[in-house]
């Protein structure tokens, strides 16, 4: 958490290398998230089921967190330094988005249990209206936990601090230790909460399938997708601890190290949302097949 720590940086062989593999791996995650976008979209089916629009919703937040992630780490290599003000703005709306991830989650795997174990109850609990205000207050509760840090900065920062350049990290602009203890006690309770409602709904739904029910066997399965989900989203909270850890025992590999643990938690947990309904939904599926089948028809 030291500000002032100086931070090396690669050769410019190592580093245009560097940002063509994330920047191709992240286009191409954009691409293949962009795509489950386009079908949903696209058809009426998706947009009045509160299951695919909570899906789509995930996936938009892990299109936005790439983005930024590709943005700041280019910025970074070719300008080293950025304003504070521009910073603060990126990594707040980051902020923001990795902590939807787990709520909505949390939210799908509620929708998963109402639809299974109260199937009468579902149709007007689970209403597309009710989906959309679902969605706003996870917004609102994920912003909630970075505003008062905000306001935090603006109190006790001059206001030239604003028009400085530092490099963009977190911990360059929250420098207040109490703030630090405020995102770990938030993370905490963040994940708490959805941890205990996947494995209520887990487990309500486990006792449905022992009735030999389909849909209920799939949606216990869906739930443990989930549980996987939220531990990838997880991995995000130890970022900076594995990197440090791994980096005090090789201290000569810092920079491929940092490199590695970020393609590793940033890029390609990304991938496991188009697995989990562009592939395993039957329905998701069927229509991507025929978004590609046109596709190709177009460009033979």
């Amino acid at each position: 958490m030291n500000v002032s720590t100086t931070i090396s940086r690669d050769s410019q062989g190592i580093a245009i290398l560097k940002n063509a593999i994330t920047v191709v791996l992240t286009l191409s995650v954009i691409y293949i998230n962009g795509t489950l976008v386009h079908t949903f979209r696209k058809h009426q089916i998706f947009n009045m089921n509160p299951r695919y629009i909570l899906y789509i919703h995930l996936v938009i937040n892990d299109i936005i967190m790439l983005l930024l992630y590709v943005v700041l780490q280019v910025l970074s290599y070719i300008l080293f330094t950025l304003h504070v003000s521009f910073c603060l703005i990126m990594l707040m709306i980051a902020i923001v988005s990795s902590l939807n991830n787990p709520l909505t989650l949390a939210a799908m795997a509620a929708e998963c249990y109402l639809a299974i174990c109260f199937p009468l109850h579902h149709p007007r609990i689970c209403t597309v209206k009710k989906t959309y205000i679902t969605i706003a207050v996870i917004w609102t509760l994920s912003s909630l936990t970075i505003i008062p840090d905000l306001f935090v900065v603006l109190a006790t920062k001059p206001m030239d601090f604003f028009t400085t350049r530092i490099f963009c990290l977190r911990a360059r602009i929250f420098t207040n230790p109490e703030l630090h203890e405020k995102q770990e006690i938030s993370n905490i309770l963040f994940l708490v909460f959805v941890w205990v409602s996947l494995f209520y709904t887990y487990f309500r739904i486990l006792f449905a399938a022992q009735a030999a029910s389909t849909n209920a066997k799939k949606a216990r399965n869906t739930v443990l997708l989930h549980g996987f989900q939220l531990l990838l989203c997880m991995l995000s909270y130890v970022h900076s601890l594995t990197i440090e850890g791994l980096s005090k025992f090789f201290p000569k590999d810092s920079l491929i190290i940092r490199y590695i643990v970020s393609i590793l938690i940033q890029i390609l947990p990304r991938l496991v949302s188009p697995v989990v309904y562009g592939l395993r939904d039957k329905t998701f599926r069927k229509y991507l097949k025929n978004y590609y089948k046109k596709k190709e028809k177009i460009h033979p």
